[in-house]
């Protein structure tokens, strides 16, 4: 299944599962930096651009300050190749990009109440890598989020979010990640680490 249509889904059924638990819906906008690979051959850095996000979560109450989370953000992006002076740009400088993270997780609220103030977010998960070029194929792999938040409330039930996220996804390739056959060019990749800050509004059930 594609990013696009985990996302899609997701948002499809977001609301109803939410009302059901009496939790809530976040859906978010935002900006995301930071994630790159290696060239096996040119040792040259294959980053992910810099792009805007969407996401969304599902936030169920577990006590009094506490949630579950279910959450998923995408971002759609390319490959900018950093290449010394002199030397070749890479094939893949240019190429689509995506990544998606899929993580199940939960919130915890300094005030001691959920909806209100400061809370700590994070979760545990994995990461859909989804590469536009020709000869490469998606890839998963786990990863984890942790991150801050505000959440600031405009009435009983709709309120804003403010939040900051880093990602670490744990690729673990010595070469040859993404490929399908005819890779023009070979990653690879131990880590993969990116931040985003972002904007959400929640819906409460």
């Amino acid at each position: 299944m594609r990013a696009s249509s985990i996302l899609a889904l997701a948002l499809a059924v977001a609301p109803v599962a939410a009302v059901a638990a009496g939790g809530g819906v976040t859906l978010y906008g935002g900006y995301r930096g930071g994630g790159g690979f290696t060239d096996t051959l040119t040792g040259q850095s294959i980053d992910v651009k810099s792009s805007a996000t969407v996401a969304a979560s599902i936030d169920f109450p577990l006590d009094a300050s506490r949630q579950v989370q279910f959450y998923i953000s995408h971002q759609n992006s390319e490959f900018e190749a950093l290449s010394p002076a002199g030397t070749p740009v890479s094939e893949l400088n240019g190429q689509s990009m995506s990544v998606t993270y899929l993580h199940v997780g939960g919130t915890v609220f300094a005030t001691g109440q959920v909806g209100y103030g400061l809370y700590a977010v994070g979760g545990l998960g994995a990461t859909l890598f989804n590469p536009g070029g020709s000869g490469y194929s998606s890839e998963w792999r786990p990863s984890m989020n942790v991150g801050f938040g505000y959440h600031w409330p405009l009435s009983r039930n709709v309120a804003l979010r403010f939040e900051a996220r880093g990602y670490l996804t744990l690729v673990n390739s010595e070469g040859g990640l993404f490929c399908s056959g005819g890779c023009i060019v070979i990653i690879k990749g131990d880590s993969f680490a990116q931040g985003d800050a972002q904007i959400g509004l929640s819906l409460r059930f």
